[in-house]
């Protein structure tokens, strides 16, 4: 992954649509995932209590970096809380940049992808388990066999001269 490899070029892995198709399935679950445990986090931050205006300030940046996804960032109290961070950020100077442990994010993105193939799998084994029915169903429909009672006339005229003779 070119975000957790900085440095490293890697040559794109050619993939056949169905191995693309469930990476993309693996992929989108293990979003899923990431994001749920962020908002966990940002959902417990009300219950952290900021022991310096640093503290008050990362607050309220968690706080207004949330809302990029939320409705419409120009309406109340948005702006009002973007003017305390600039205060903030005036009086106490801004934050330190803060350097993530690059193998804490790839334990985290692993822990992520295995929960994500563990469930994607059972759904493909149950779509495969279902085509085979289906395809089961279908090739005993399409090949029923007469019954004895439903063979044409001129079958049982035939038969009937035969047992006569």
């Amino acid at each position: 992954m070119q975000v957790l490899t900085t440095g490293e070029q890697t040559e794109p892995v050619r993939v056949t649509e169905l191995d693309g198709l469930r990476q993309y399935a693996v992929a989108q679950e293990a979003e899923v995932l990431a994001v749920t445990e962020a908002l966990k986090l940002q959902d417990a931050l009300p219950d952290v209590a900021a022991l310096s205006l640093a503290g008050i300030l990362a607050k309220l940046e968690v706080i207004v970096g949330a809302d990029r996804d939320i409705g419409d960032p120009t309406d109340f109290p948005w702006p009002h809380i973007a003017s305390v961070v600039r205060d903030l950020k005036a009086i106490t100077g801004d934050l330190p940049l803060y350097q993530s442990d690059r193998s804490a994010t790839r334990a985290d993105v692993a822990r992520h992808l295995k929960q994500a193939t563990q469930l994607v799998e059972p759904l493909e084994v149950e779509k495969a388990t279902t085509h085979v029915r289906q395809a089961a169903t279908q090739f005993a429909e399409a090949s029923i066999f007469p019954k004895p009672a439903e063979k044409p006339a001129e079958f049982s005229k035939s038969s009937r001269r035969r047992r006569a003779r």
